[in-house]
């Protein structure tokens, strides 16, 4: 066995360290959200891969005070390698493992913008059970339907301040890779929000940078409540009118769109035979669309849209 590669029982430990982590930051997000809505509480199915293997909790969370609906899911689940899977996804092997927690939350008033997070950790086998492949991947973005630039600033320099550690280069890296990865492409690349990190098949080369990237996706994943929690509290009181939820409506089409059209989650979910009610949880209970409708110019819509499809640089250089 190369030095460079872990033993069986370290690579069974180490997904047990990953699940452990995963379930654990499951409660405490969802604790932390209740308390903040102060009035609904998160229903859980336990459900099952019938027919595969594994599977997950999805606590779903419905007309609150704060939370009109949303999601923290987590998932365990392992099996063959499919034909769709090697065609579709480009993944070459004979078996493999995904664990990951993905959160949607759509707040009821519109000045409280929407958010999503996913931080997933995936490894591909040979033949006879042996590691070939493992990466982890996840992030955090930021859905607003009106604009606040403080609220942008905090977001995103949380996300910053949390990188940083591991490499002073990551958040401008990551950061364009959300703004690329979470737009409309069929819509002139409009970004769906304001962006926030992004990243995708961080490889570890040894046991050692294994364990450095289970700890930048520990310390990302802690950093979710401290970057959105105090938006939602600044926000939740603010008076809003029809007019509010019009465009808010509206934008939610456009989530709606990118999760259906472009997301690569949904897309792997519904290939690998996953949960259907448990992929979907992440859309809207209510959308809109209107033909060819464009914001007022200089309107507080139109300053939101105009960041959508100019996306700017909201964490300060230090």
């Amino acid at each position: 066995m190369s030095e460079t590669q872990p033993s069986v029982q370290q690579a069974v430990d180490f997904r047990d360290r990953w699940i452990h982590f995963i379930h654990s930051l499951q409660n405490t997000i969802c604790q932390a959200l209740e308390t903040t809505d102060g009035l609904s509480r998160f229903t859980e199915d336990v459900w099952d891969r019938t027919g595969n293997g594994g599977g997950g909790k999805t606590r779903v969370i419905e007309n609150g005070v704060v939370f009109e609906k949303g999601g923290v899911n987590s998932s365990v689940v392992f099996g063959d390698v499919s034909d769709a899977m090697k065609t579709q996804l480009k993944i070459d092997g004979s078996k493999w493992f995904a664990c990951g927690l993905s959160i949607v939350l759509h707040p009821r008033n519109p000045f409280v913008p929407t958010v999503h997070a996913n931080w997933r950790y995936f490894e591909l086998y040979n033949n006879v059970g042996e590691i070939i492949d493992c990466w982890f991947g996840g992030g955090t973005d930021l859905t607003p339907y009106y604009l606040f630039a403080e609220d942008a600033k905090h977001f995103h320099e949380t996300l910053k301040e949390t990188l940083d550690p591991f490499g002073k280069g990551l958040y401008p890296k990551y950061k364009k890779d959300c703004d690329q990865y979470f737009a409309n492409h069929h819509r002139n690349q409009e970004m769906r929000g304001i962006g926030g990190v992004f990243y995708d098949y961080l490889r570890p080369v040894d046991p050692a940078d294994s364990e450095r990237l289970f700890a930048f996706q520990q310390a990302n994943a802690n950093a979710f409540l401290k970057a959105y929690l105090p938006i939602v509290e600044k926000r939740r009181g603010i008076v809003y009118g029809e007019d509010e939820i019009k465009w808010q409506e509206m934008r939610r089409g456009r989530y709606v769109e990118f999760n259906l059209i472009h997301d690569r989650g949904t897309l792997f979910g519904l290939k690998t035979n996953g949960r259907t009610e448990s992929i979907l949880m992440s859309l809207p209970p209510r959308a809109r669309w209107i033909y060819n409708y464009q914001p007022a110019h200089g309107s507080a819509e139109d300053e939101l849209l105009q960041v959508c499809l100019h996306p700017k640089e909201w964490a300060e250089a230090k």
